[in-house]
């Protein structure tokens, strides 16, 4: 069932578009009358009707029945199948990943978070991704005849327009997304890991009821997604949103992207860990003092819990990381004025440690006139974001209209 669906929504021709139209509809408003159909797509009734028998023929559409009214001939409503198509949605993560499972109305059929993996750039990562995907698959029974879509997320530099990956995997003079479709046996697309957690809140999450947003993924690095009246900003190579690489220090640290001076070497998850361990080394004490002398290895994840348990020196780094980080936002909302920006990714976690500093630097070097309508917020999804968007793409990549 999985090809003959798809292969009816990969069509080109206006049927297909038409189709396309009328599934976006129903995801968006929800159940409908032929009549309610006709008008909103500008099509005759018997027009919609013809093809409205096509979807439920196919499989996208079942009648629900006669609507209950107070007199007159009661029309028929009809809504999308939330079983007649899966999309799975992959988050990788540094030492695990999360994976996920929606329906065709964007129900979580599935959940499965922290699943162990070591992200690494080498072959065998990329056959044990594979392999962790695969399983996940088989474990859904009969849905997994119907996935239309897997979306994977990671983190650098992803064009999920052409399915190139220049970060990581980067293997073959192939796309990633390619590469990946032919190993898994489904159709595979390749995504920034914090455009897609920008797209979970923005569909999911906080975000839902506006159209200008910043979404800052503060993890191990620092990234931005934009969303711009309603549609996620790519830029022209499909790039966009590198912030944590801006050069802004005057440091001799060399940052992974091979420049040094870049704001994430300062201002990131990997710049906290640095200066904890360097502070720790210089005799200053936290509740992790005693596991770091048995010679134990701790890693951000730790300083974060330690924080939310009141470590003082835990908590003083991520104040000082969310001010030098709260500067370069305040630029963010000079340059785009948004409605609302979000704070999410691991930092996230210690809620009011990182976001009052940047309040307080937005307030501090951002324009009063610019920044008075900008709602400044922490993600509602939090470490959820990157997979339920990497699902909600994969159901949109499906979906996307031919211009």
């Amino acid at each position: 069932m999985n090809g003959k669906l798809l292969s009816e929504l990969e069509k080109g021709s206006k049927n297909a578009q038409i189709k396309k139209r009328i599934i976006n509809y129903y995801i968006e408003n929800g159940d409908a009358t032929i009549a309610d159909l006709s008008k909103e797509l500008d099509l005759s009734v018997p027009t919609t009707t013809k093809i409205i028998a096509e979807m439920t023929d196919d499989g996208f559409v079942i009648d629900y029945g006669k609507m209950e009214t107070s007199g007159g001939r009661k029309p028929f409503i009809y809504g999308l199948n939330p079983a007649s198509g899966y999309f799975v949605g992959v988050d990788i993560r540094r030492t695990f990943l999360n994976i996920g499972l929606i329906n065709f109305k964007g129900e979580v059929m599935e959940l499965r978070m922290n699943v162990p993996y070591l992200f690494e750039n080498t072959p065998a990562a990329l056959d044990e991704l594979c392999s962790i995907v695969s399983s996940f698959i088989a474990e859904q029974g009969k849905k997994s005849d119907n996935i239309l879509n897997i979306t994977i997320n990671i983190s650098g530099r992803v064009n999920s327009e052409t399915g190139y990956c220049y970060s990581a995997f980067y293997f073959e003079e192939r796309p990633l997304s390619e590469i990946l479709s032919d190993r898994l046996g489904y159709m595979v697309s390749v995504e920034n890991d914090t455009r897609a957690m920008t797209f979970g809140e923005f569909m999911c999450g906080i975000a839902r009821e506006e159209r200008n947003i910043i979404f800052v993924n503060i993890s191990w690095g620092v990234g931005i997604g934009i969303i711009i009246d309603g549609k996620v900003y790519y830029g022209e190579s499909g790039y966009s949103g590198e912030f944590g690489h801006v050069s802004v220090f005057d440091n001799e640290i060399l940052c992974h992207c091979g420049k040094k001076g870049c704001l994430e070497t300062e201002a990131s998850g990997s710049a906290i860990y640095r200066i904890f361990m360097e502070r720790y080394k210089n005799g200053e004490n936290s509740i992790l003092s005693k596991e770091l002398d048995k010679g134990k290895t701790i890693n951000l994840g730790d300083i974060i819990n330690a924080a939310n348990n009141e470590d003082i020196l835990s908590i003083e780094i991520i104040e000082e990381v969310g001010d030098k980080i709260g500067k370069y936002i305040a630029g963010l909302i000079n340059i785009f004025n948004p409605g609302m920006l979000v704070i999410g990714g691991s930092l996230a976690a210690t809620g009011d440690y990182i976001a009052l500093p940047i309040k307080s630097a937005i307030r501090k070097y951002s324009l009063n006139l610019v920044n008075k309508d900008s709602r400044i917020v922490i993600s509602k999804l939090k470490e959820k974001a990157g997979v339920i968007g990497a699902c909600m793409l994969a159901r949109k990549k499906v979906l996307e209209l031919s211009r």
